[in-house]
């Protein structure tokens, strides 16, 4: 009676550790987007009061997305062997010093150049910038990687897409917060400058408007109105990482063994063994895995839409379809909050009807993003907003079930020895999707609004369209796949 007592405890204390890293984990990578995401909403006023172009903002994306790719793939490698409490809470840390640097970023432009304006200030700015998001994406890579590890060793490989797919609501509940703080901050908080006729001026010359154009002068003073209010979108949202990154590391603990639990399997060793034996275990699980390199394909199409919508969204609804940046932040985090219960959906569905297969789930959603993105773009100019807002919602539906499920598929092929390091490799094509979302984005607008200022939207839409229905495709070679590579960790480990 006291083993079985004894094995009884022992479940519970494990379900109440799994519980807790799982609620821990979902809050921390969601304040994570908190110092991510919030840059998005201030490019519309530091265009507004600096002149800086799409394109600019569009090369400073491409580079941080590259670089986050590059940063989650080394800490992929390090936190396979690296406590994830102190790896989390230390890189949340620096992310919040980071955008509390943003927030003087004008400050510090006019240091270097002794200057409050003209190019020299706004190209300074611009380097300013820059280099910040690359730090702040250098340590944007400690988010995710670590808990791609932990999730794998407190939840076994039949419930992983399930309740991944549950931390994975962490994704969109992060993008929609910060979306509805970061829109109320910039239509609220700032100093009204609306009387100053400098300011007015320096406004419409920066965003190409006519003074004598009453309708479009009213962006001007909306502007005017809330001037610098961008600072504040970074120093809330760094003031509130703080406070994440010192929550992280009183809740979160590493693997079972570190509280006196057994482990799931037998592979846990967590990088422990040889390095001849680790790096054997890497190259078969991961750098020879075909599923690994299909994944890492796929989640290129998909992560190109998802951040098309979040780093351009406020943008888009701002520039196409006329919205104030706070109704525009209520939109984009619509389609977080869809995108929450297609990331729930997608993992039940995925353990009830595909025993585990995620990448069958995600063919399926692919199908559901390029359905979704024609309706929208061919919606009637005449159709009502909830219309066109419940389109781009049905997209992040349907998007961020394979945004979810590929983090799962791969952390299943490669099995809780290397799982972080095989996302780290997927993770590298997914942000290398900035050279489209990023770059290619800003690039084709402004090319575009040059020839057909109307239509320049539309062409960015149908992009993401075609590139959906080429990932259903690259989906389907993988339809065979075994749904977890744990069958063969003996041959991993012999050979």
């Amino acid at each position: 009676m006291k083993e079985a007592t004894s094995t009884s405890d022992q479940t519970k204390t494990f379900k109440y550790w799994q519980t807790r890293t799982l609620i821990t984990t979902i809050i921390g990578y969601a304040v994570f987007y908190f110092v991510r995401k919030n840059f998005s909403f201030a490019i519309p006023a530091l265009t507004a009061e600096y002149g800086i172009t799409k394109t600019s903002f569009g090369i400073i994306m491409t580079l941080v997305t590259i670089v986050y790719g590059l940063s989650r793939f080394l800490n992929g490698v390090i936190a396979d062997r690296m406590n994830a409490r102190y790896h989390m809470s230390i890189g949340l840390f620096l992310c919040a010093m980071a955008n509390f640097a943003f927030g003087w970023g004008d400050d510090l432009s006019t240091l270097f150049t002794g200057q409050k304006g003209g190019p020299m200030f706004t190209n300074t700015m611009v380097l300013v910038l820059g280099i910040l998001l690359i730090l702040n994406n250098v340590f944007q890579g400690s988010g995710y990687p670590p808990i791609a590890r932990l999730l794998t060793h407190w939840i076994p490989p039949h419930e992983l897409a399930t309740k991944m797919s549950i931390w994975n609501t962490s994704h969109s509940i992060g993008a929609a917060l910060v979306a509805i703080l970061a829109g109320y901050i910039m239509g609220t908080m700032g100093t009204n400058m609306s009387n100053n006729p400098e300011v007015i001026a320096s406004i419409a010359a920066n965003l190409k408007i006519d003074p004598t154009d009453t309708e479009k002068m009213k962006t001007v003073l909306e502007y005017a109105s809330h001037y610098g209010a961008w600072k504040w979108c970074f120093w809330i949202p760094a003031t509130i990482a703080l406070v994440g990154s010192i929550g992280l590391f009183i809740s979160l603990r590493d693997t079972p063994s570190s509280v006196g639990l057994s482990e799931l399997h037998k592979t846990n060793k967590k990088g422990k063994g040889s390095s001849a034996e680790f790096r054997a275990v890497l190259r078969k699980a991961v750098y020879r895995n075909k599923w690994i390199w299909i994944l890492g394909v796929a989640n290129f199409f998909v992560y190109v839409v998802r951040f098309a919508v979040l780093d351009w969204g406020p943008t888009f609804m701002k520039e196409a379809h006329g919205m104030t940046l706070s109704n525009a932040g209520w939109t984009v985090a619509l389609f977080e909050i869809f995108g929450i219960v297609g990331m729930l959906a997608g993992g039940w569905v995925t353990d009830r009807f595909f025993a585990g297969r995620a990448h069958r789930t995600c063919l399926y959603c692919m199908i559901g993003v390029a359905i979704s993105m024609t309706f929208f773009l061919y919606l009637p100019d005449s159709s009502p907003s909830w219309a066109m807002i419940l389109s781009l919602a049905m997209c992040g539906f349907f998007i961020y079930g394979p945004q979810a499920l590929i983090g799962v598929a791969t952390s299943n092929q490669a099995t809780n020895r290397a799982a972080a390091t095989a996302n780290g490799v997927v993770g590298i094509f997914g942000y290398a999707s900035g050279l489209v979302s990023g770059f290619g984005i800003g690039f084709m607008v402004d090319t575009f609004n040059k020839v057909d200022p109307e239509k320049s939207w539309d062409y960015v839409f149908m992009m993401m369209i075609g590139m959906a229905i080429v990932c259903v495709f690259i989906f389907a070679l993988m339809w065979k796949a075994k749904a977890h590579g744990y069958d063969e960790e003996d041959k991993v480990l012999e050979n």
